[in-house]
């Protein structure tokens, strides 16, 4: 091994015992006994490569970056009422095809590598778009790209749990996980403040670098992670996507509560569409100031800093109330925006205020994000809860795309209308999460 293999294994080895608590040397409970020795640089590995992939998702934020880019380029409502359901279905509807196919593989390092190098690929491709194209030219070249970006990041996704449970101990996934995570939010959050102070110039040259770098960073994340130590695993059990697909959908005729929660969360869908539409709203009563985009970055960051882990533990004692909660803190957010927009359009103009109502916002999707999660794995039993949320995640992405309709609505009868409709889908999903059951008082 060279001086420099040797000074690298030691620097992994000193940081995951930083950051893991490695007080027994060797915690390696649950992955086989080959992959023991590598747990230091494996852990290490994913920390920053799962940082850096992070960090790439907030630069190209569909909801916000992508969302004031196409304000910025005039691209028409009705593709860019587009970014949020092609981002998000994308990536949940072909989950259930690529789950059976990569359970074929041994070694499933692989499937996150190239779909990370899609993700980087498609990105760099809306940022060259973004320089070169206006208008409904550009809104359809990076819809398409957004839509490959998406569906390989649905490739990283059913593939990262497995191989995060083959090299990184039980003990110790959380705290990897959560390292990236913290640490990507920190520098988006610092993203967000260079705009909003103009350290960064506030135009779109600017976000299409920013852009070029996420695709970089999803590149290098990519080259660091083919790098991962990971010992072959079972091939079998695959199984055909559409045989399983029939056996999933069977349980919504047998399990009321999972009906109930999946319409909870097809409405709470808005917490999820409404952003590009506030954006709008507010772009339009400032008449698209370019300030405004470091305002919504560090709020949006600072929603995800500050309400995350509240979210978490109260969906630890009611799931339930999480997503009522979630979905009245959402309507008064919505109806907010809407009322002011049509009594007193001046407040908007700013970015204080437009800011202030994307936090709260924010905040709110956080609730429904952890709600929900939360929330069907405590309703499930370990031989159902696979399926209830591969059946989930694909009746979900069935709803996202028919969520692009709402910016056919708002082409013809403007943002503020679409928000208003998502305010009653959020009052609407609090009624009916009054119906789901106290899950952690049951189990």
């Amino acid at each position: 091994m060279s001086a420099a293999n040797t000074e690298s294994s030691r620097l992994a080895r000193e940081a995951y015992t930083l950051l893991a608590d490695d007080s027994e040397g060797r915690i390696c409970k649950d992955i086989p006994e080959s992959a023991c020795n590598d747990q230091p640089g494996n852990f290490m590995r994913h920390v920053l490569s799962l940082g850096a992939t992070k960090s790439a998702d907030g630069f190209a934020d569909a909801k916000l970056i992508l969302a004031w880019l196409f304000g910025a380029l005039g691209v028409p409502a009705w593709l860019t009422g587009l970014l949020v359901p092609v981002r998000e279905a994308g990536a949940l509807l072909p989950q259930l095809g690529i789950a059976a196919a990569i359970r074929g593989l041994a070694v499933r390092k692989w499937v996150w590598v190239i779909g990370s190098v899609g993700q980087g690929l498609a990105v760099i491709g809306i940022a060259i778009a973004a320089l070169s194209l206006e208008g409904t030219a550009a809104g359809v070249v990076i819809v398409g790209l957004l839509a490959i970006a998406a569906l390989a990041r649905g490739a990283c996704s059913v593939s990262y749990k497995d191989v995060l449970g083959k090299t990184v101990s039980k003990s110790t996934r959380g705290t990897a996980t959560g390292a990236a995570g913290s640490a990507s939010s920190v520098i988006v959050l610092l993203f967000g403040l260079a705009l909003a102070f103009g350290i960064f110039p506030r135009t779109t040259a600017t976000v299409a670098a920013v852009l070029l770098l996420a695709g970089g960073l999803w590149l290098g994340a990519a080259a660091l992670f083919a790098t991962l130590t990971e010992a072959p695993g079972a091939t079998e059990g695959g199984g055909n996507a559409l045989t399983l697909f029939r056996k999933q959908f069977a349980l919504l005729g047998e399990d009321a509560q999972l009906r109930r929660f999946i319409l909870v969360r097809a409405l709470l869908v808005s917490t999820a569409l409404s952003p590009p539409f506030l954006l709008a709203v507010s772009g339009e009563a400032g008449k698209g100031a370019l300030d405004q985009l470091g305002g919504f970055i560090v709020a949006s960051s600072l929603a995800s800093f500050v309400s995350a882990y509240v979210w978490g533990r109260l969906s630890d004692r009611s799931s339930r109330k999480v997503l009522m909660l979630a979905g009245i803190v959402a309507a008064v957010a919505l109806a907010g925006t809407v009322g002011m927009a049509l009594v007193a359009p001046e407040l908007l103009e700013g970015v204080l205020v437009p800011a202030a109502l994307l936090f709260v916002l924010m905040v709110a999707h956080q609730g429904v994000r952890l709600g929900r999660s939360t929330h069907i794995v405590d309703m499930a039993d370990a031989d159902q809860r696979a399926n209830y949320t591969a059946l989930s995640n694909t009746v979900i992405g069935v709803v996202l795309i028919a969520g692009g309709a709402f910016g056919v609505l708002a082409q013809v009868a403007g943002e503020v209308v679409v928000l208003a409709v998502f305010a009653l889908m959020a009052v609407l999903a609090a009624f009916s999460a009054l119906g789901l059951d106290e899950v952690q008082q049951e189990r």
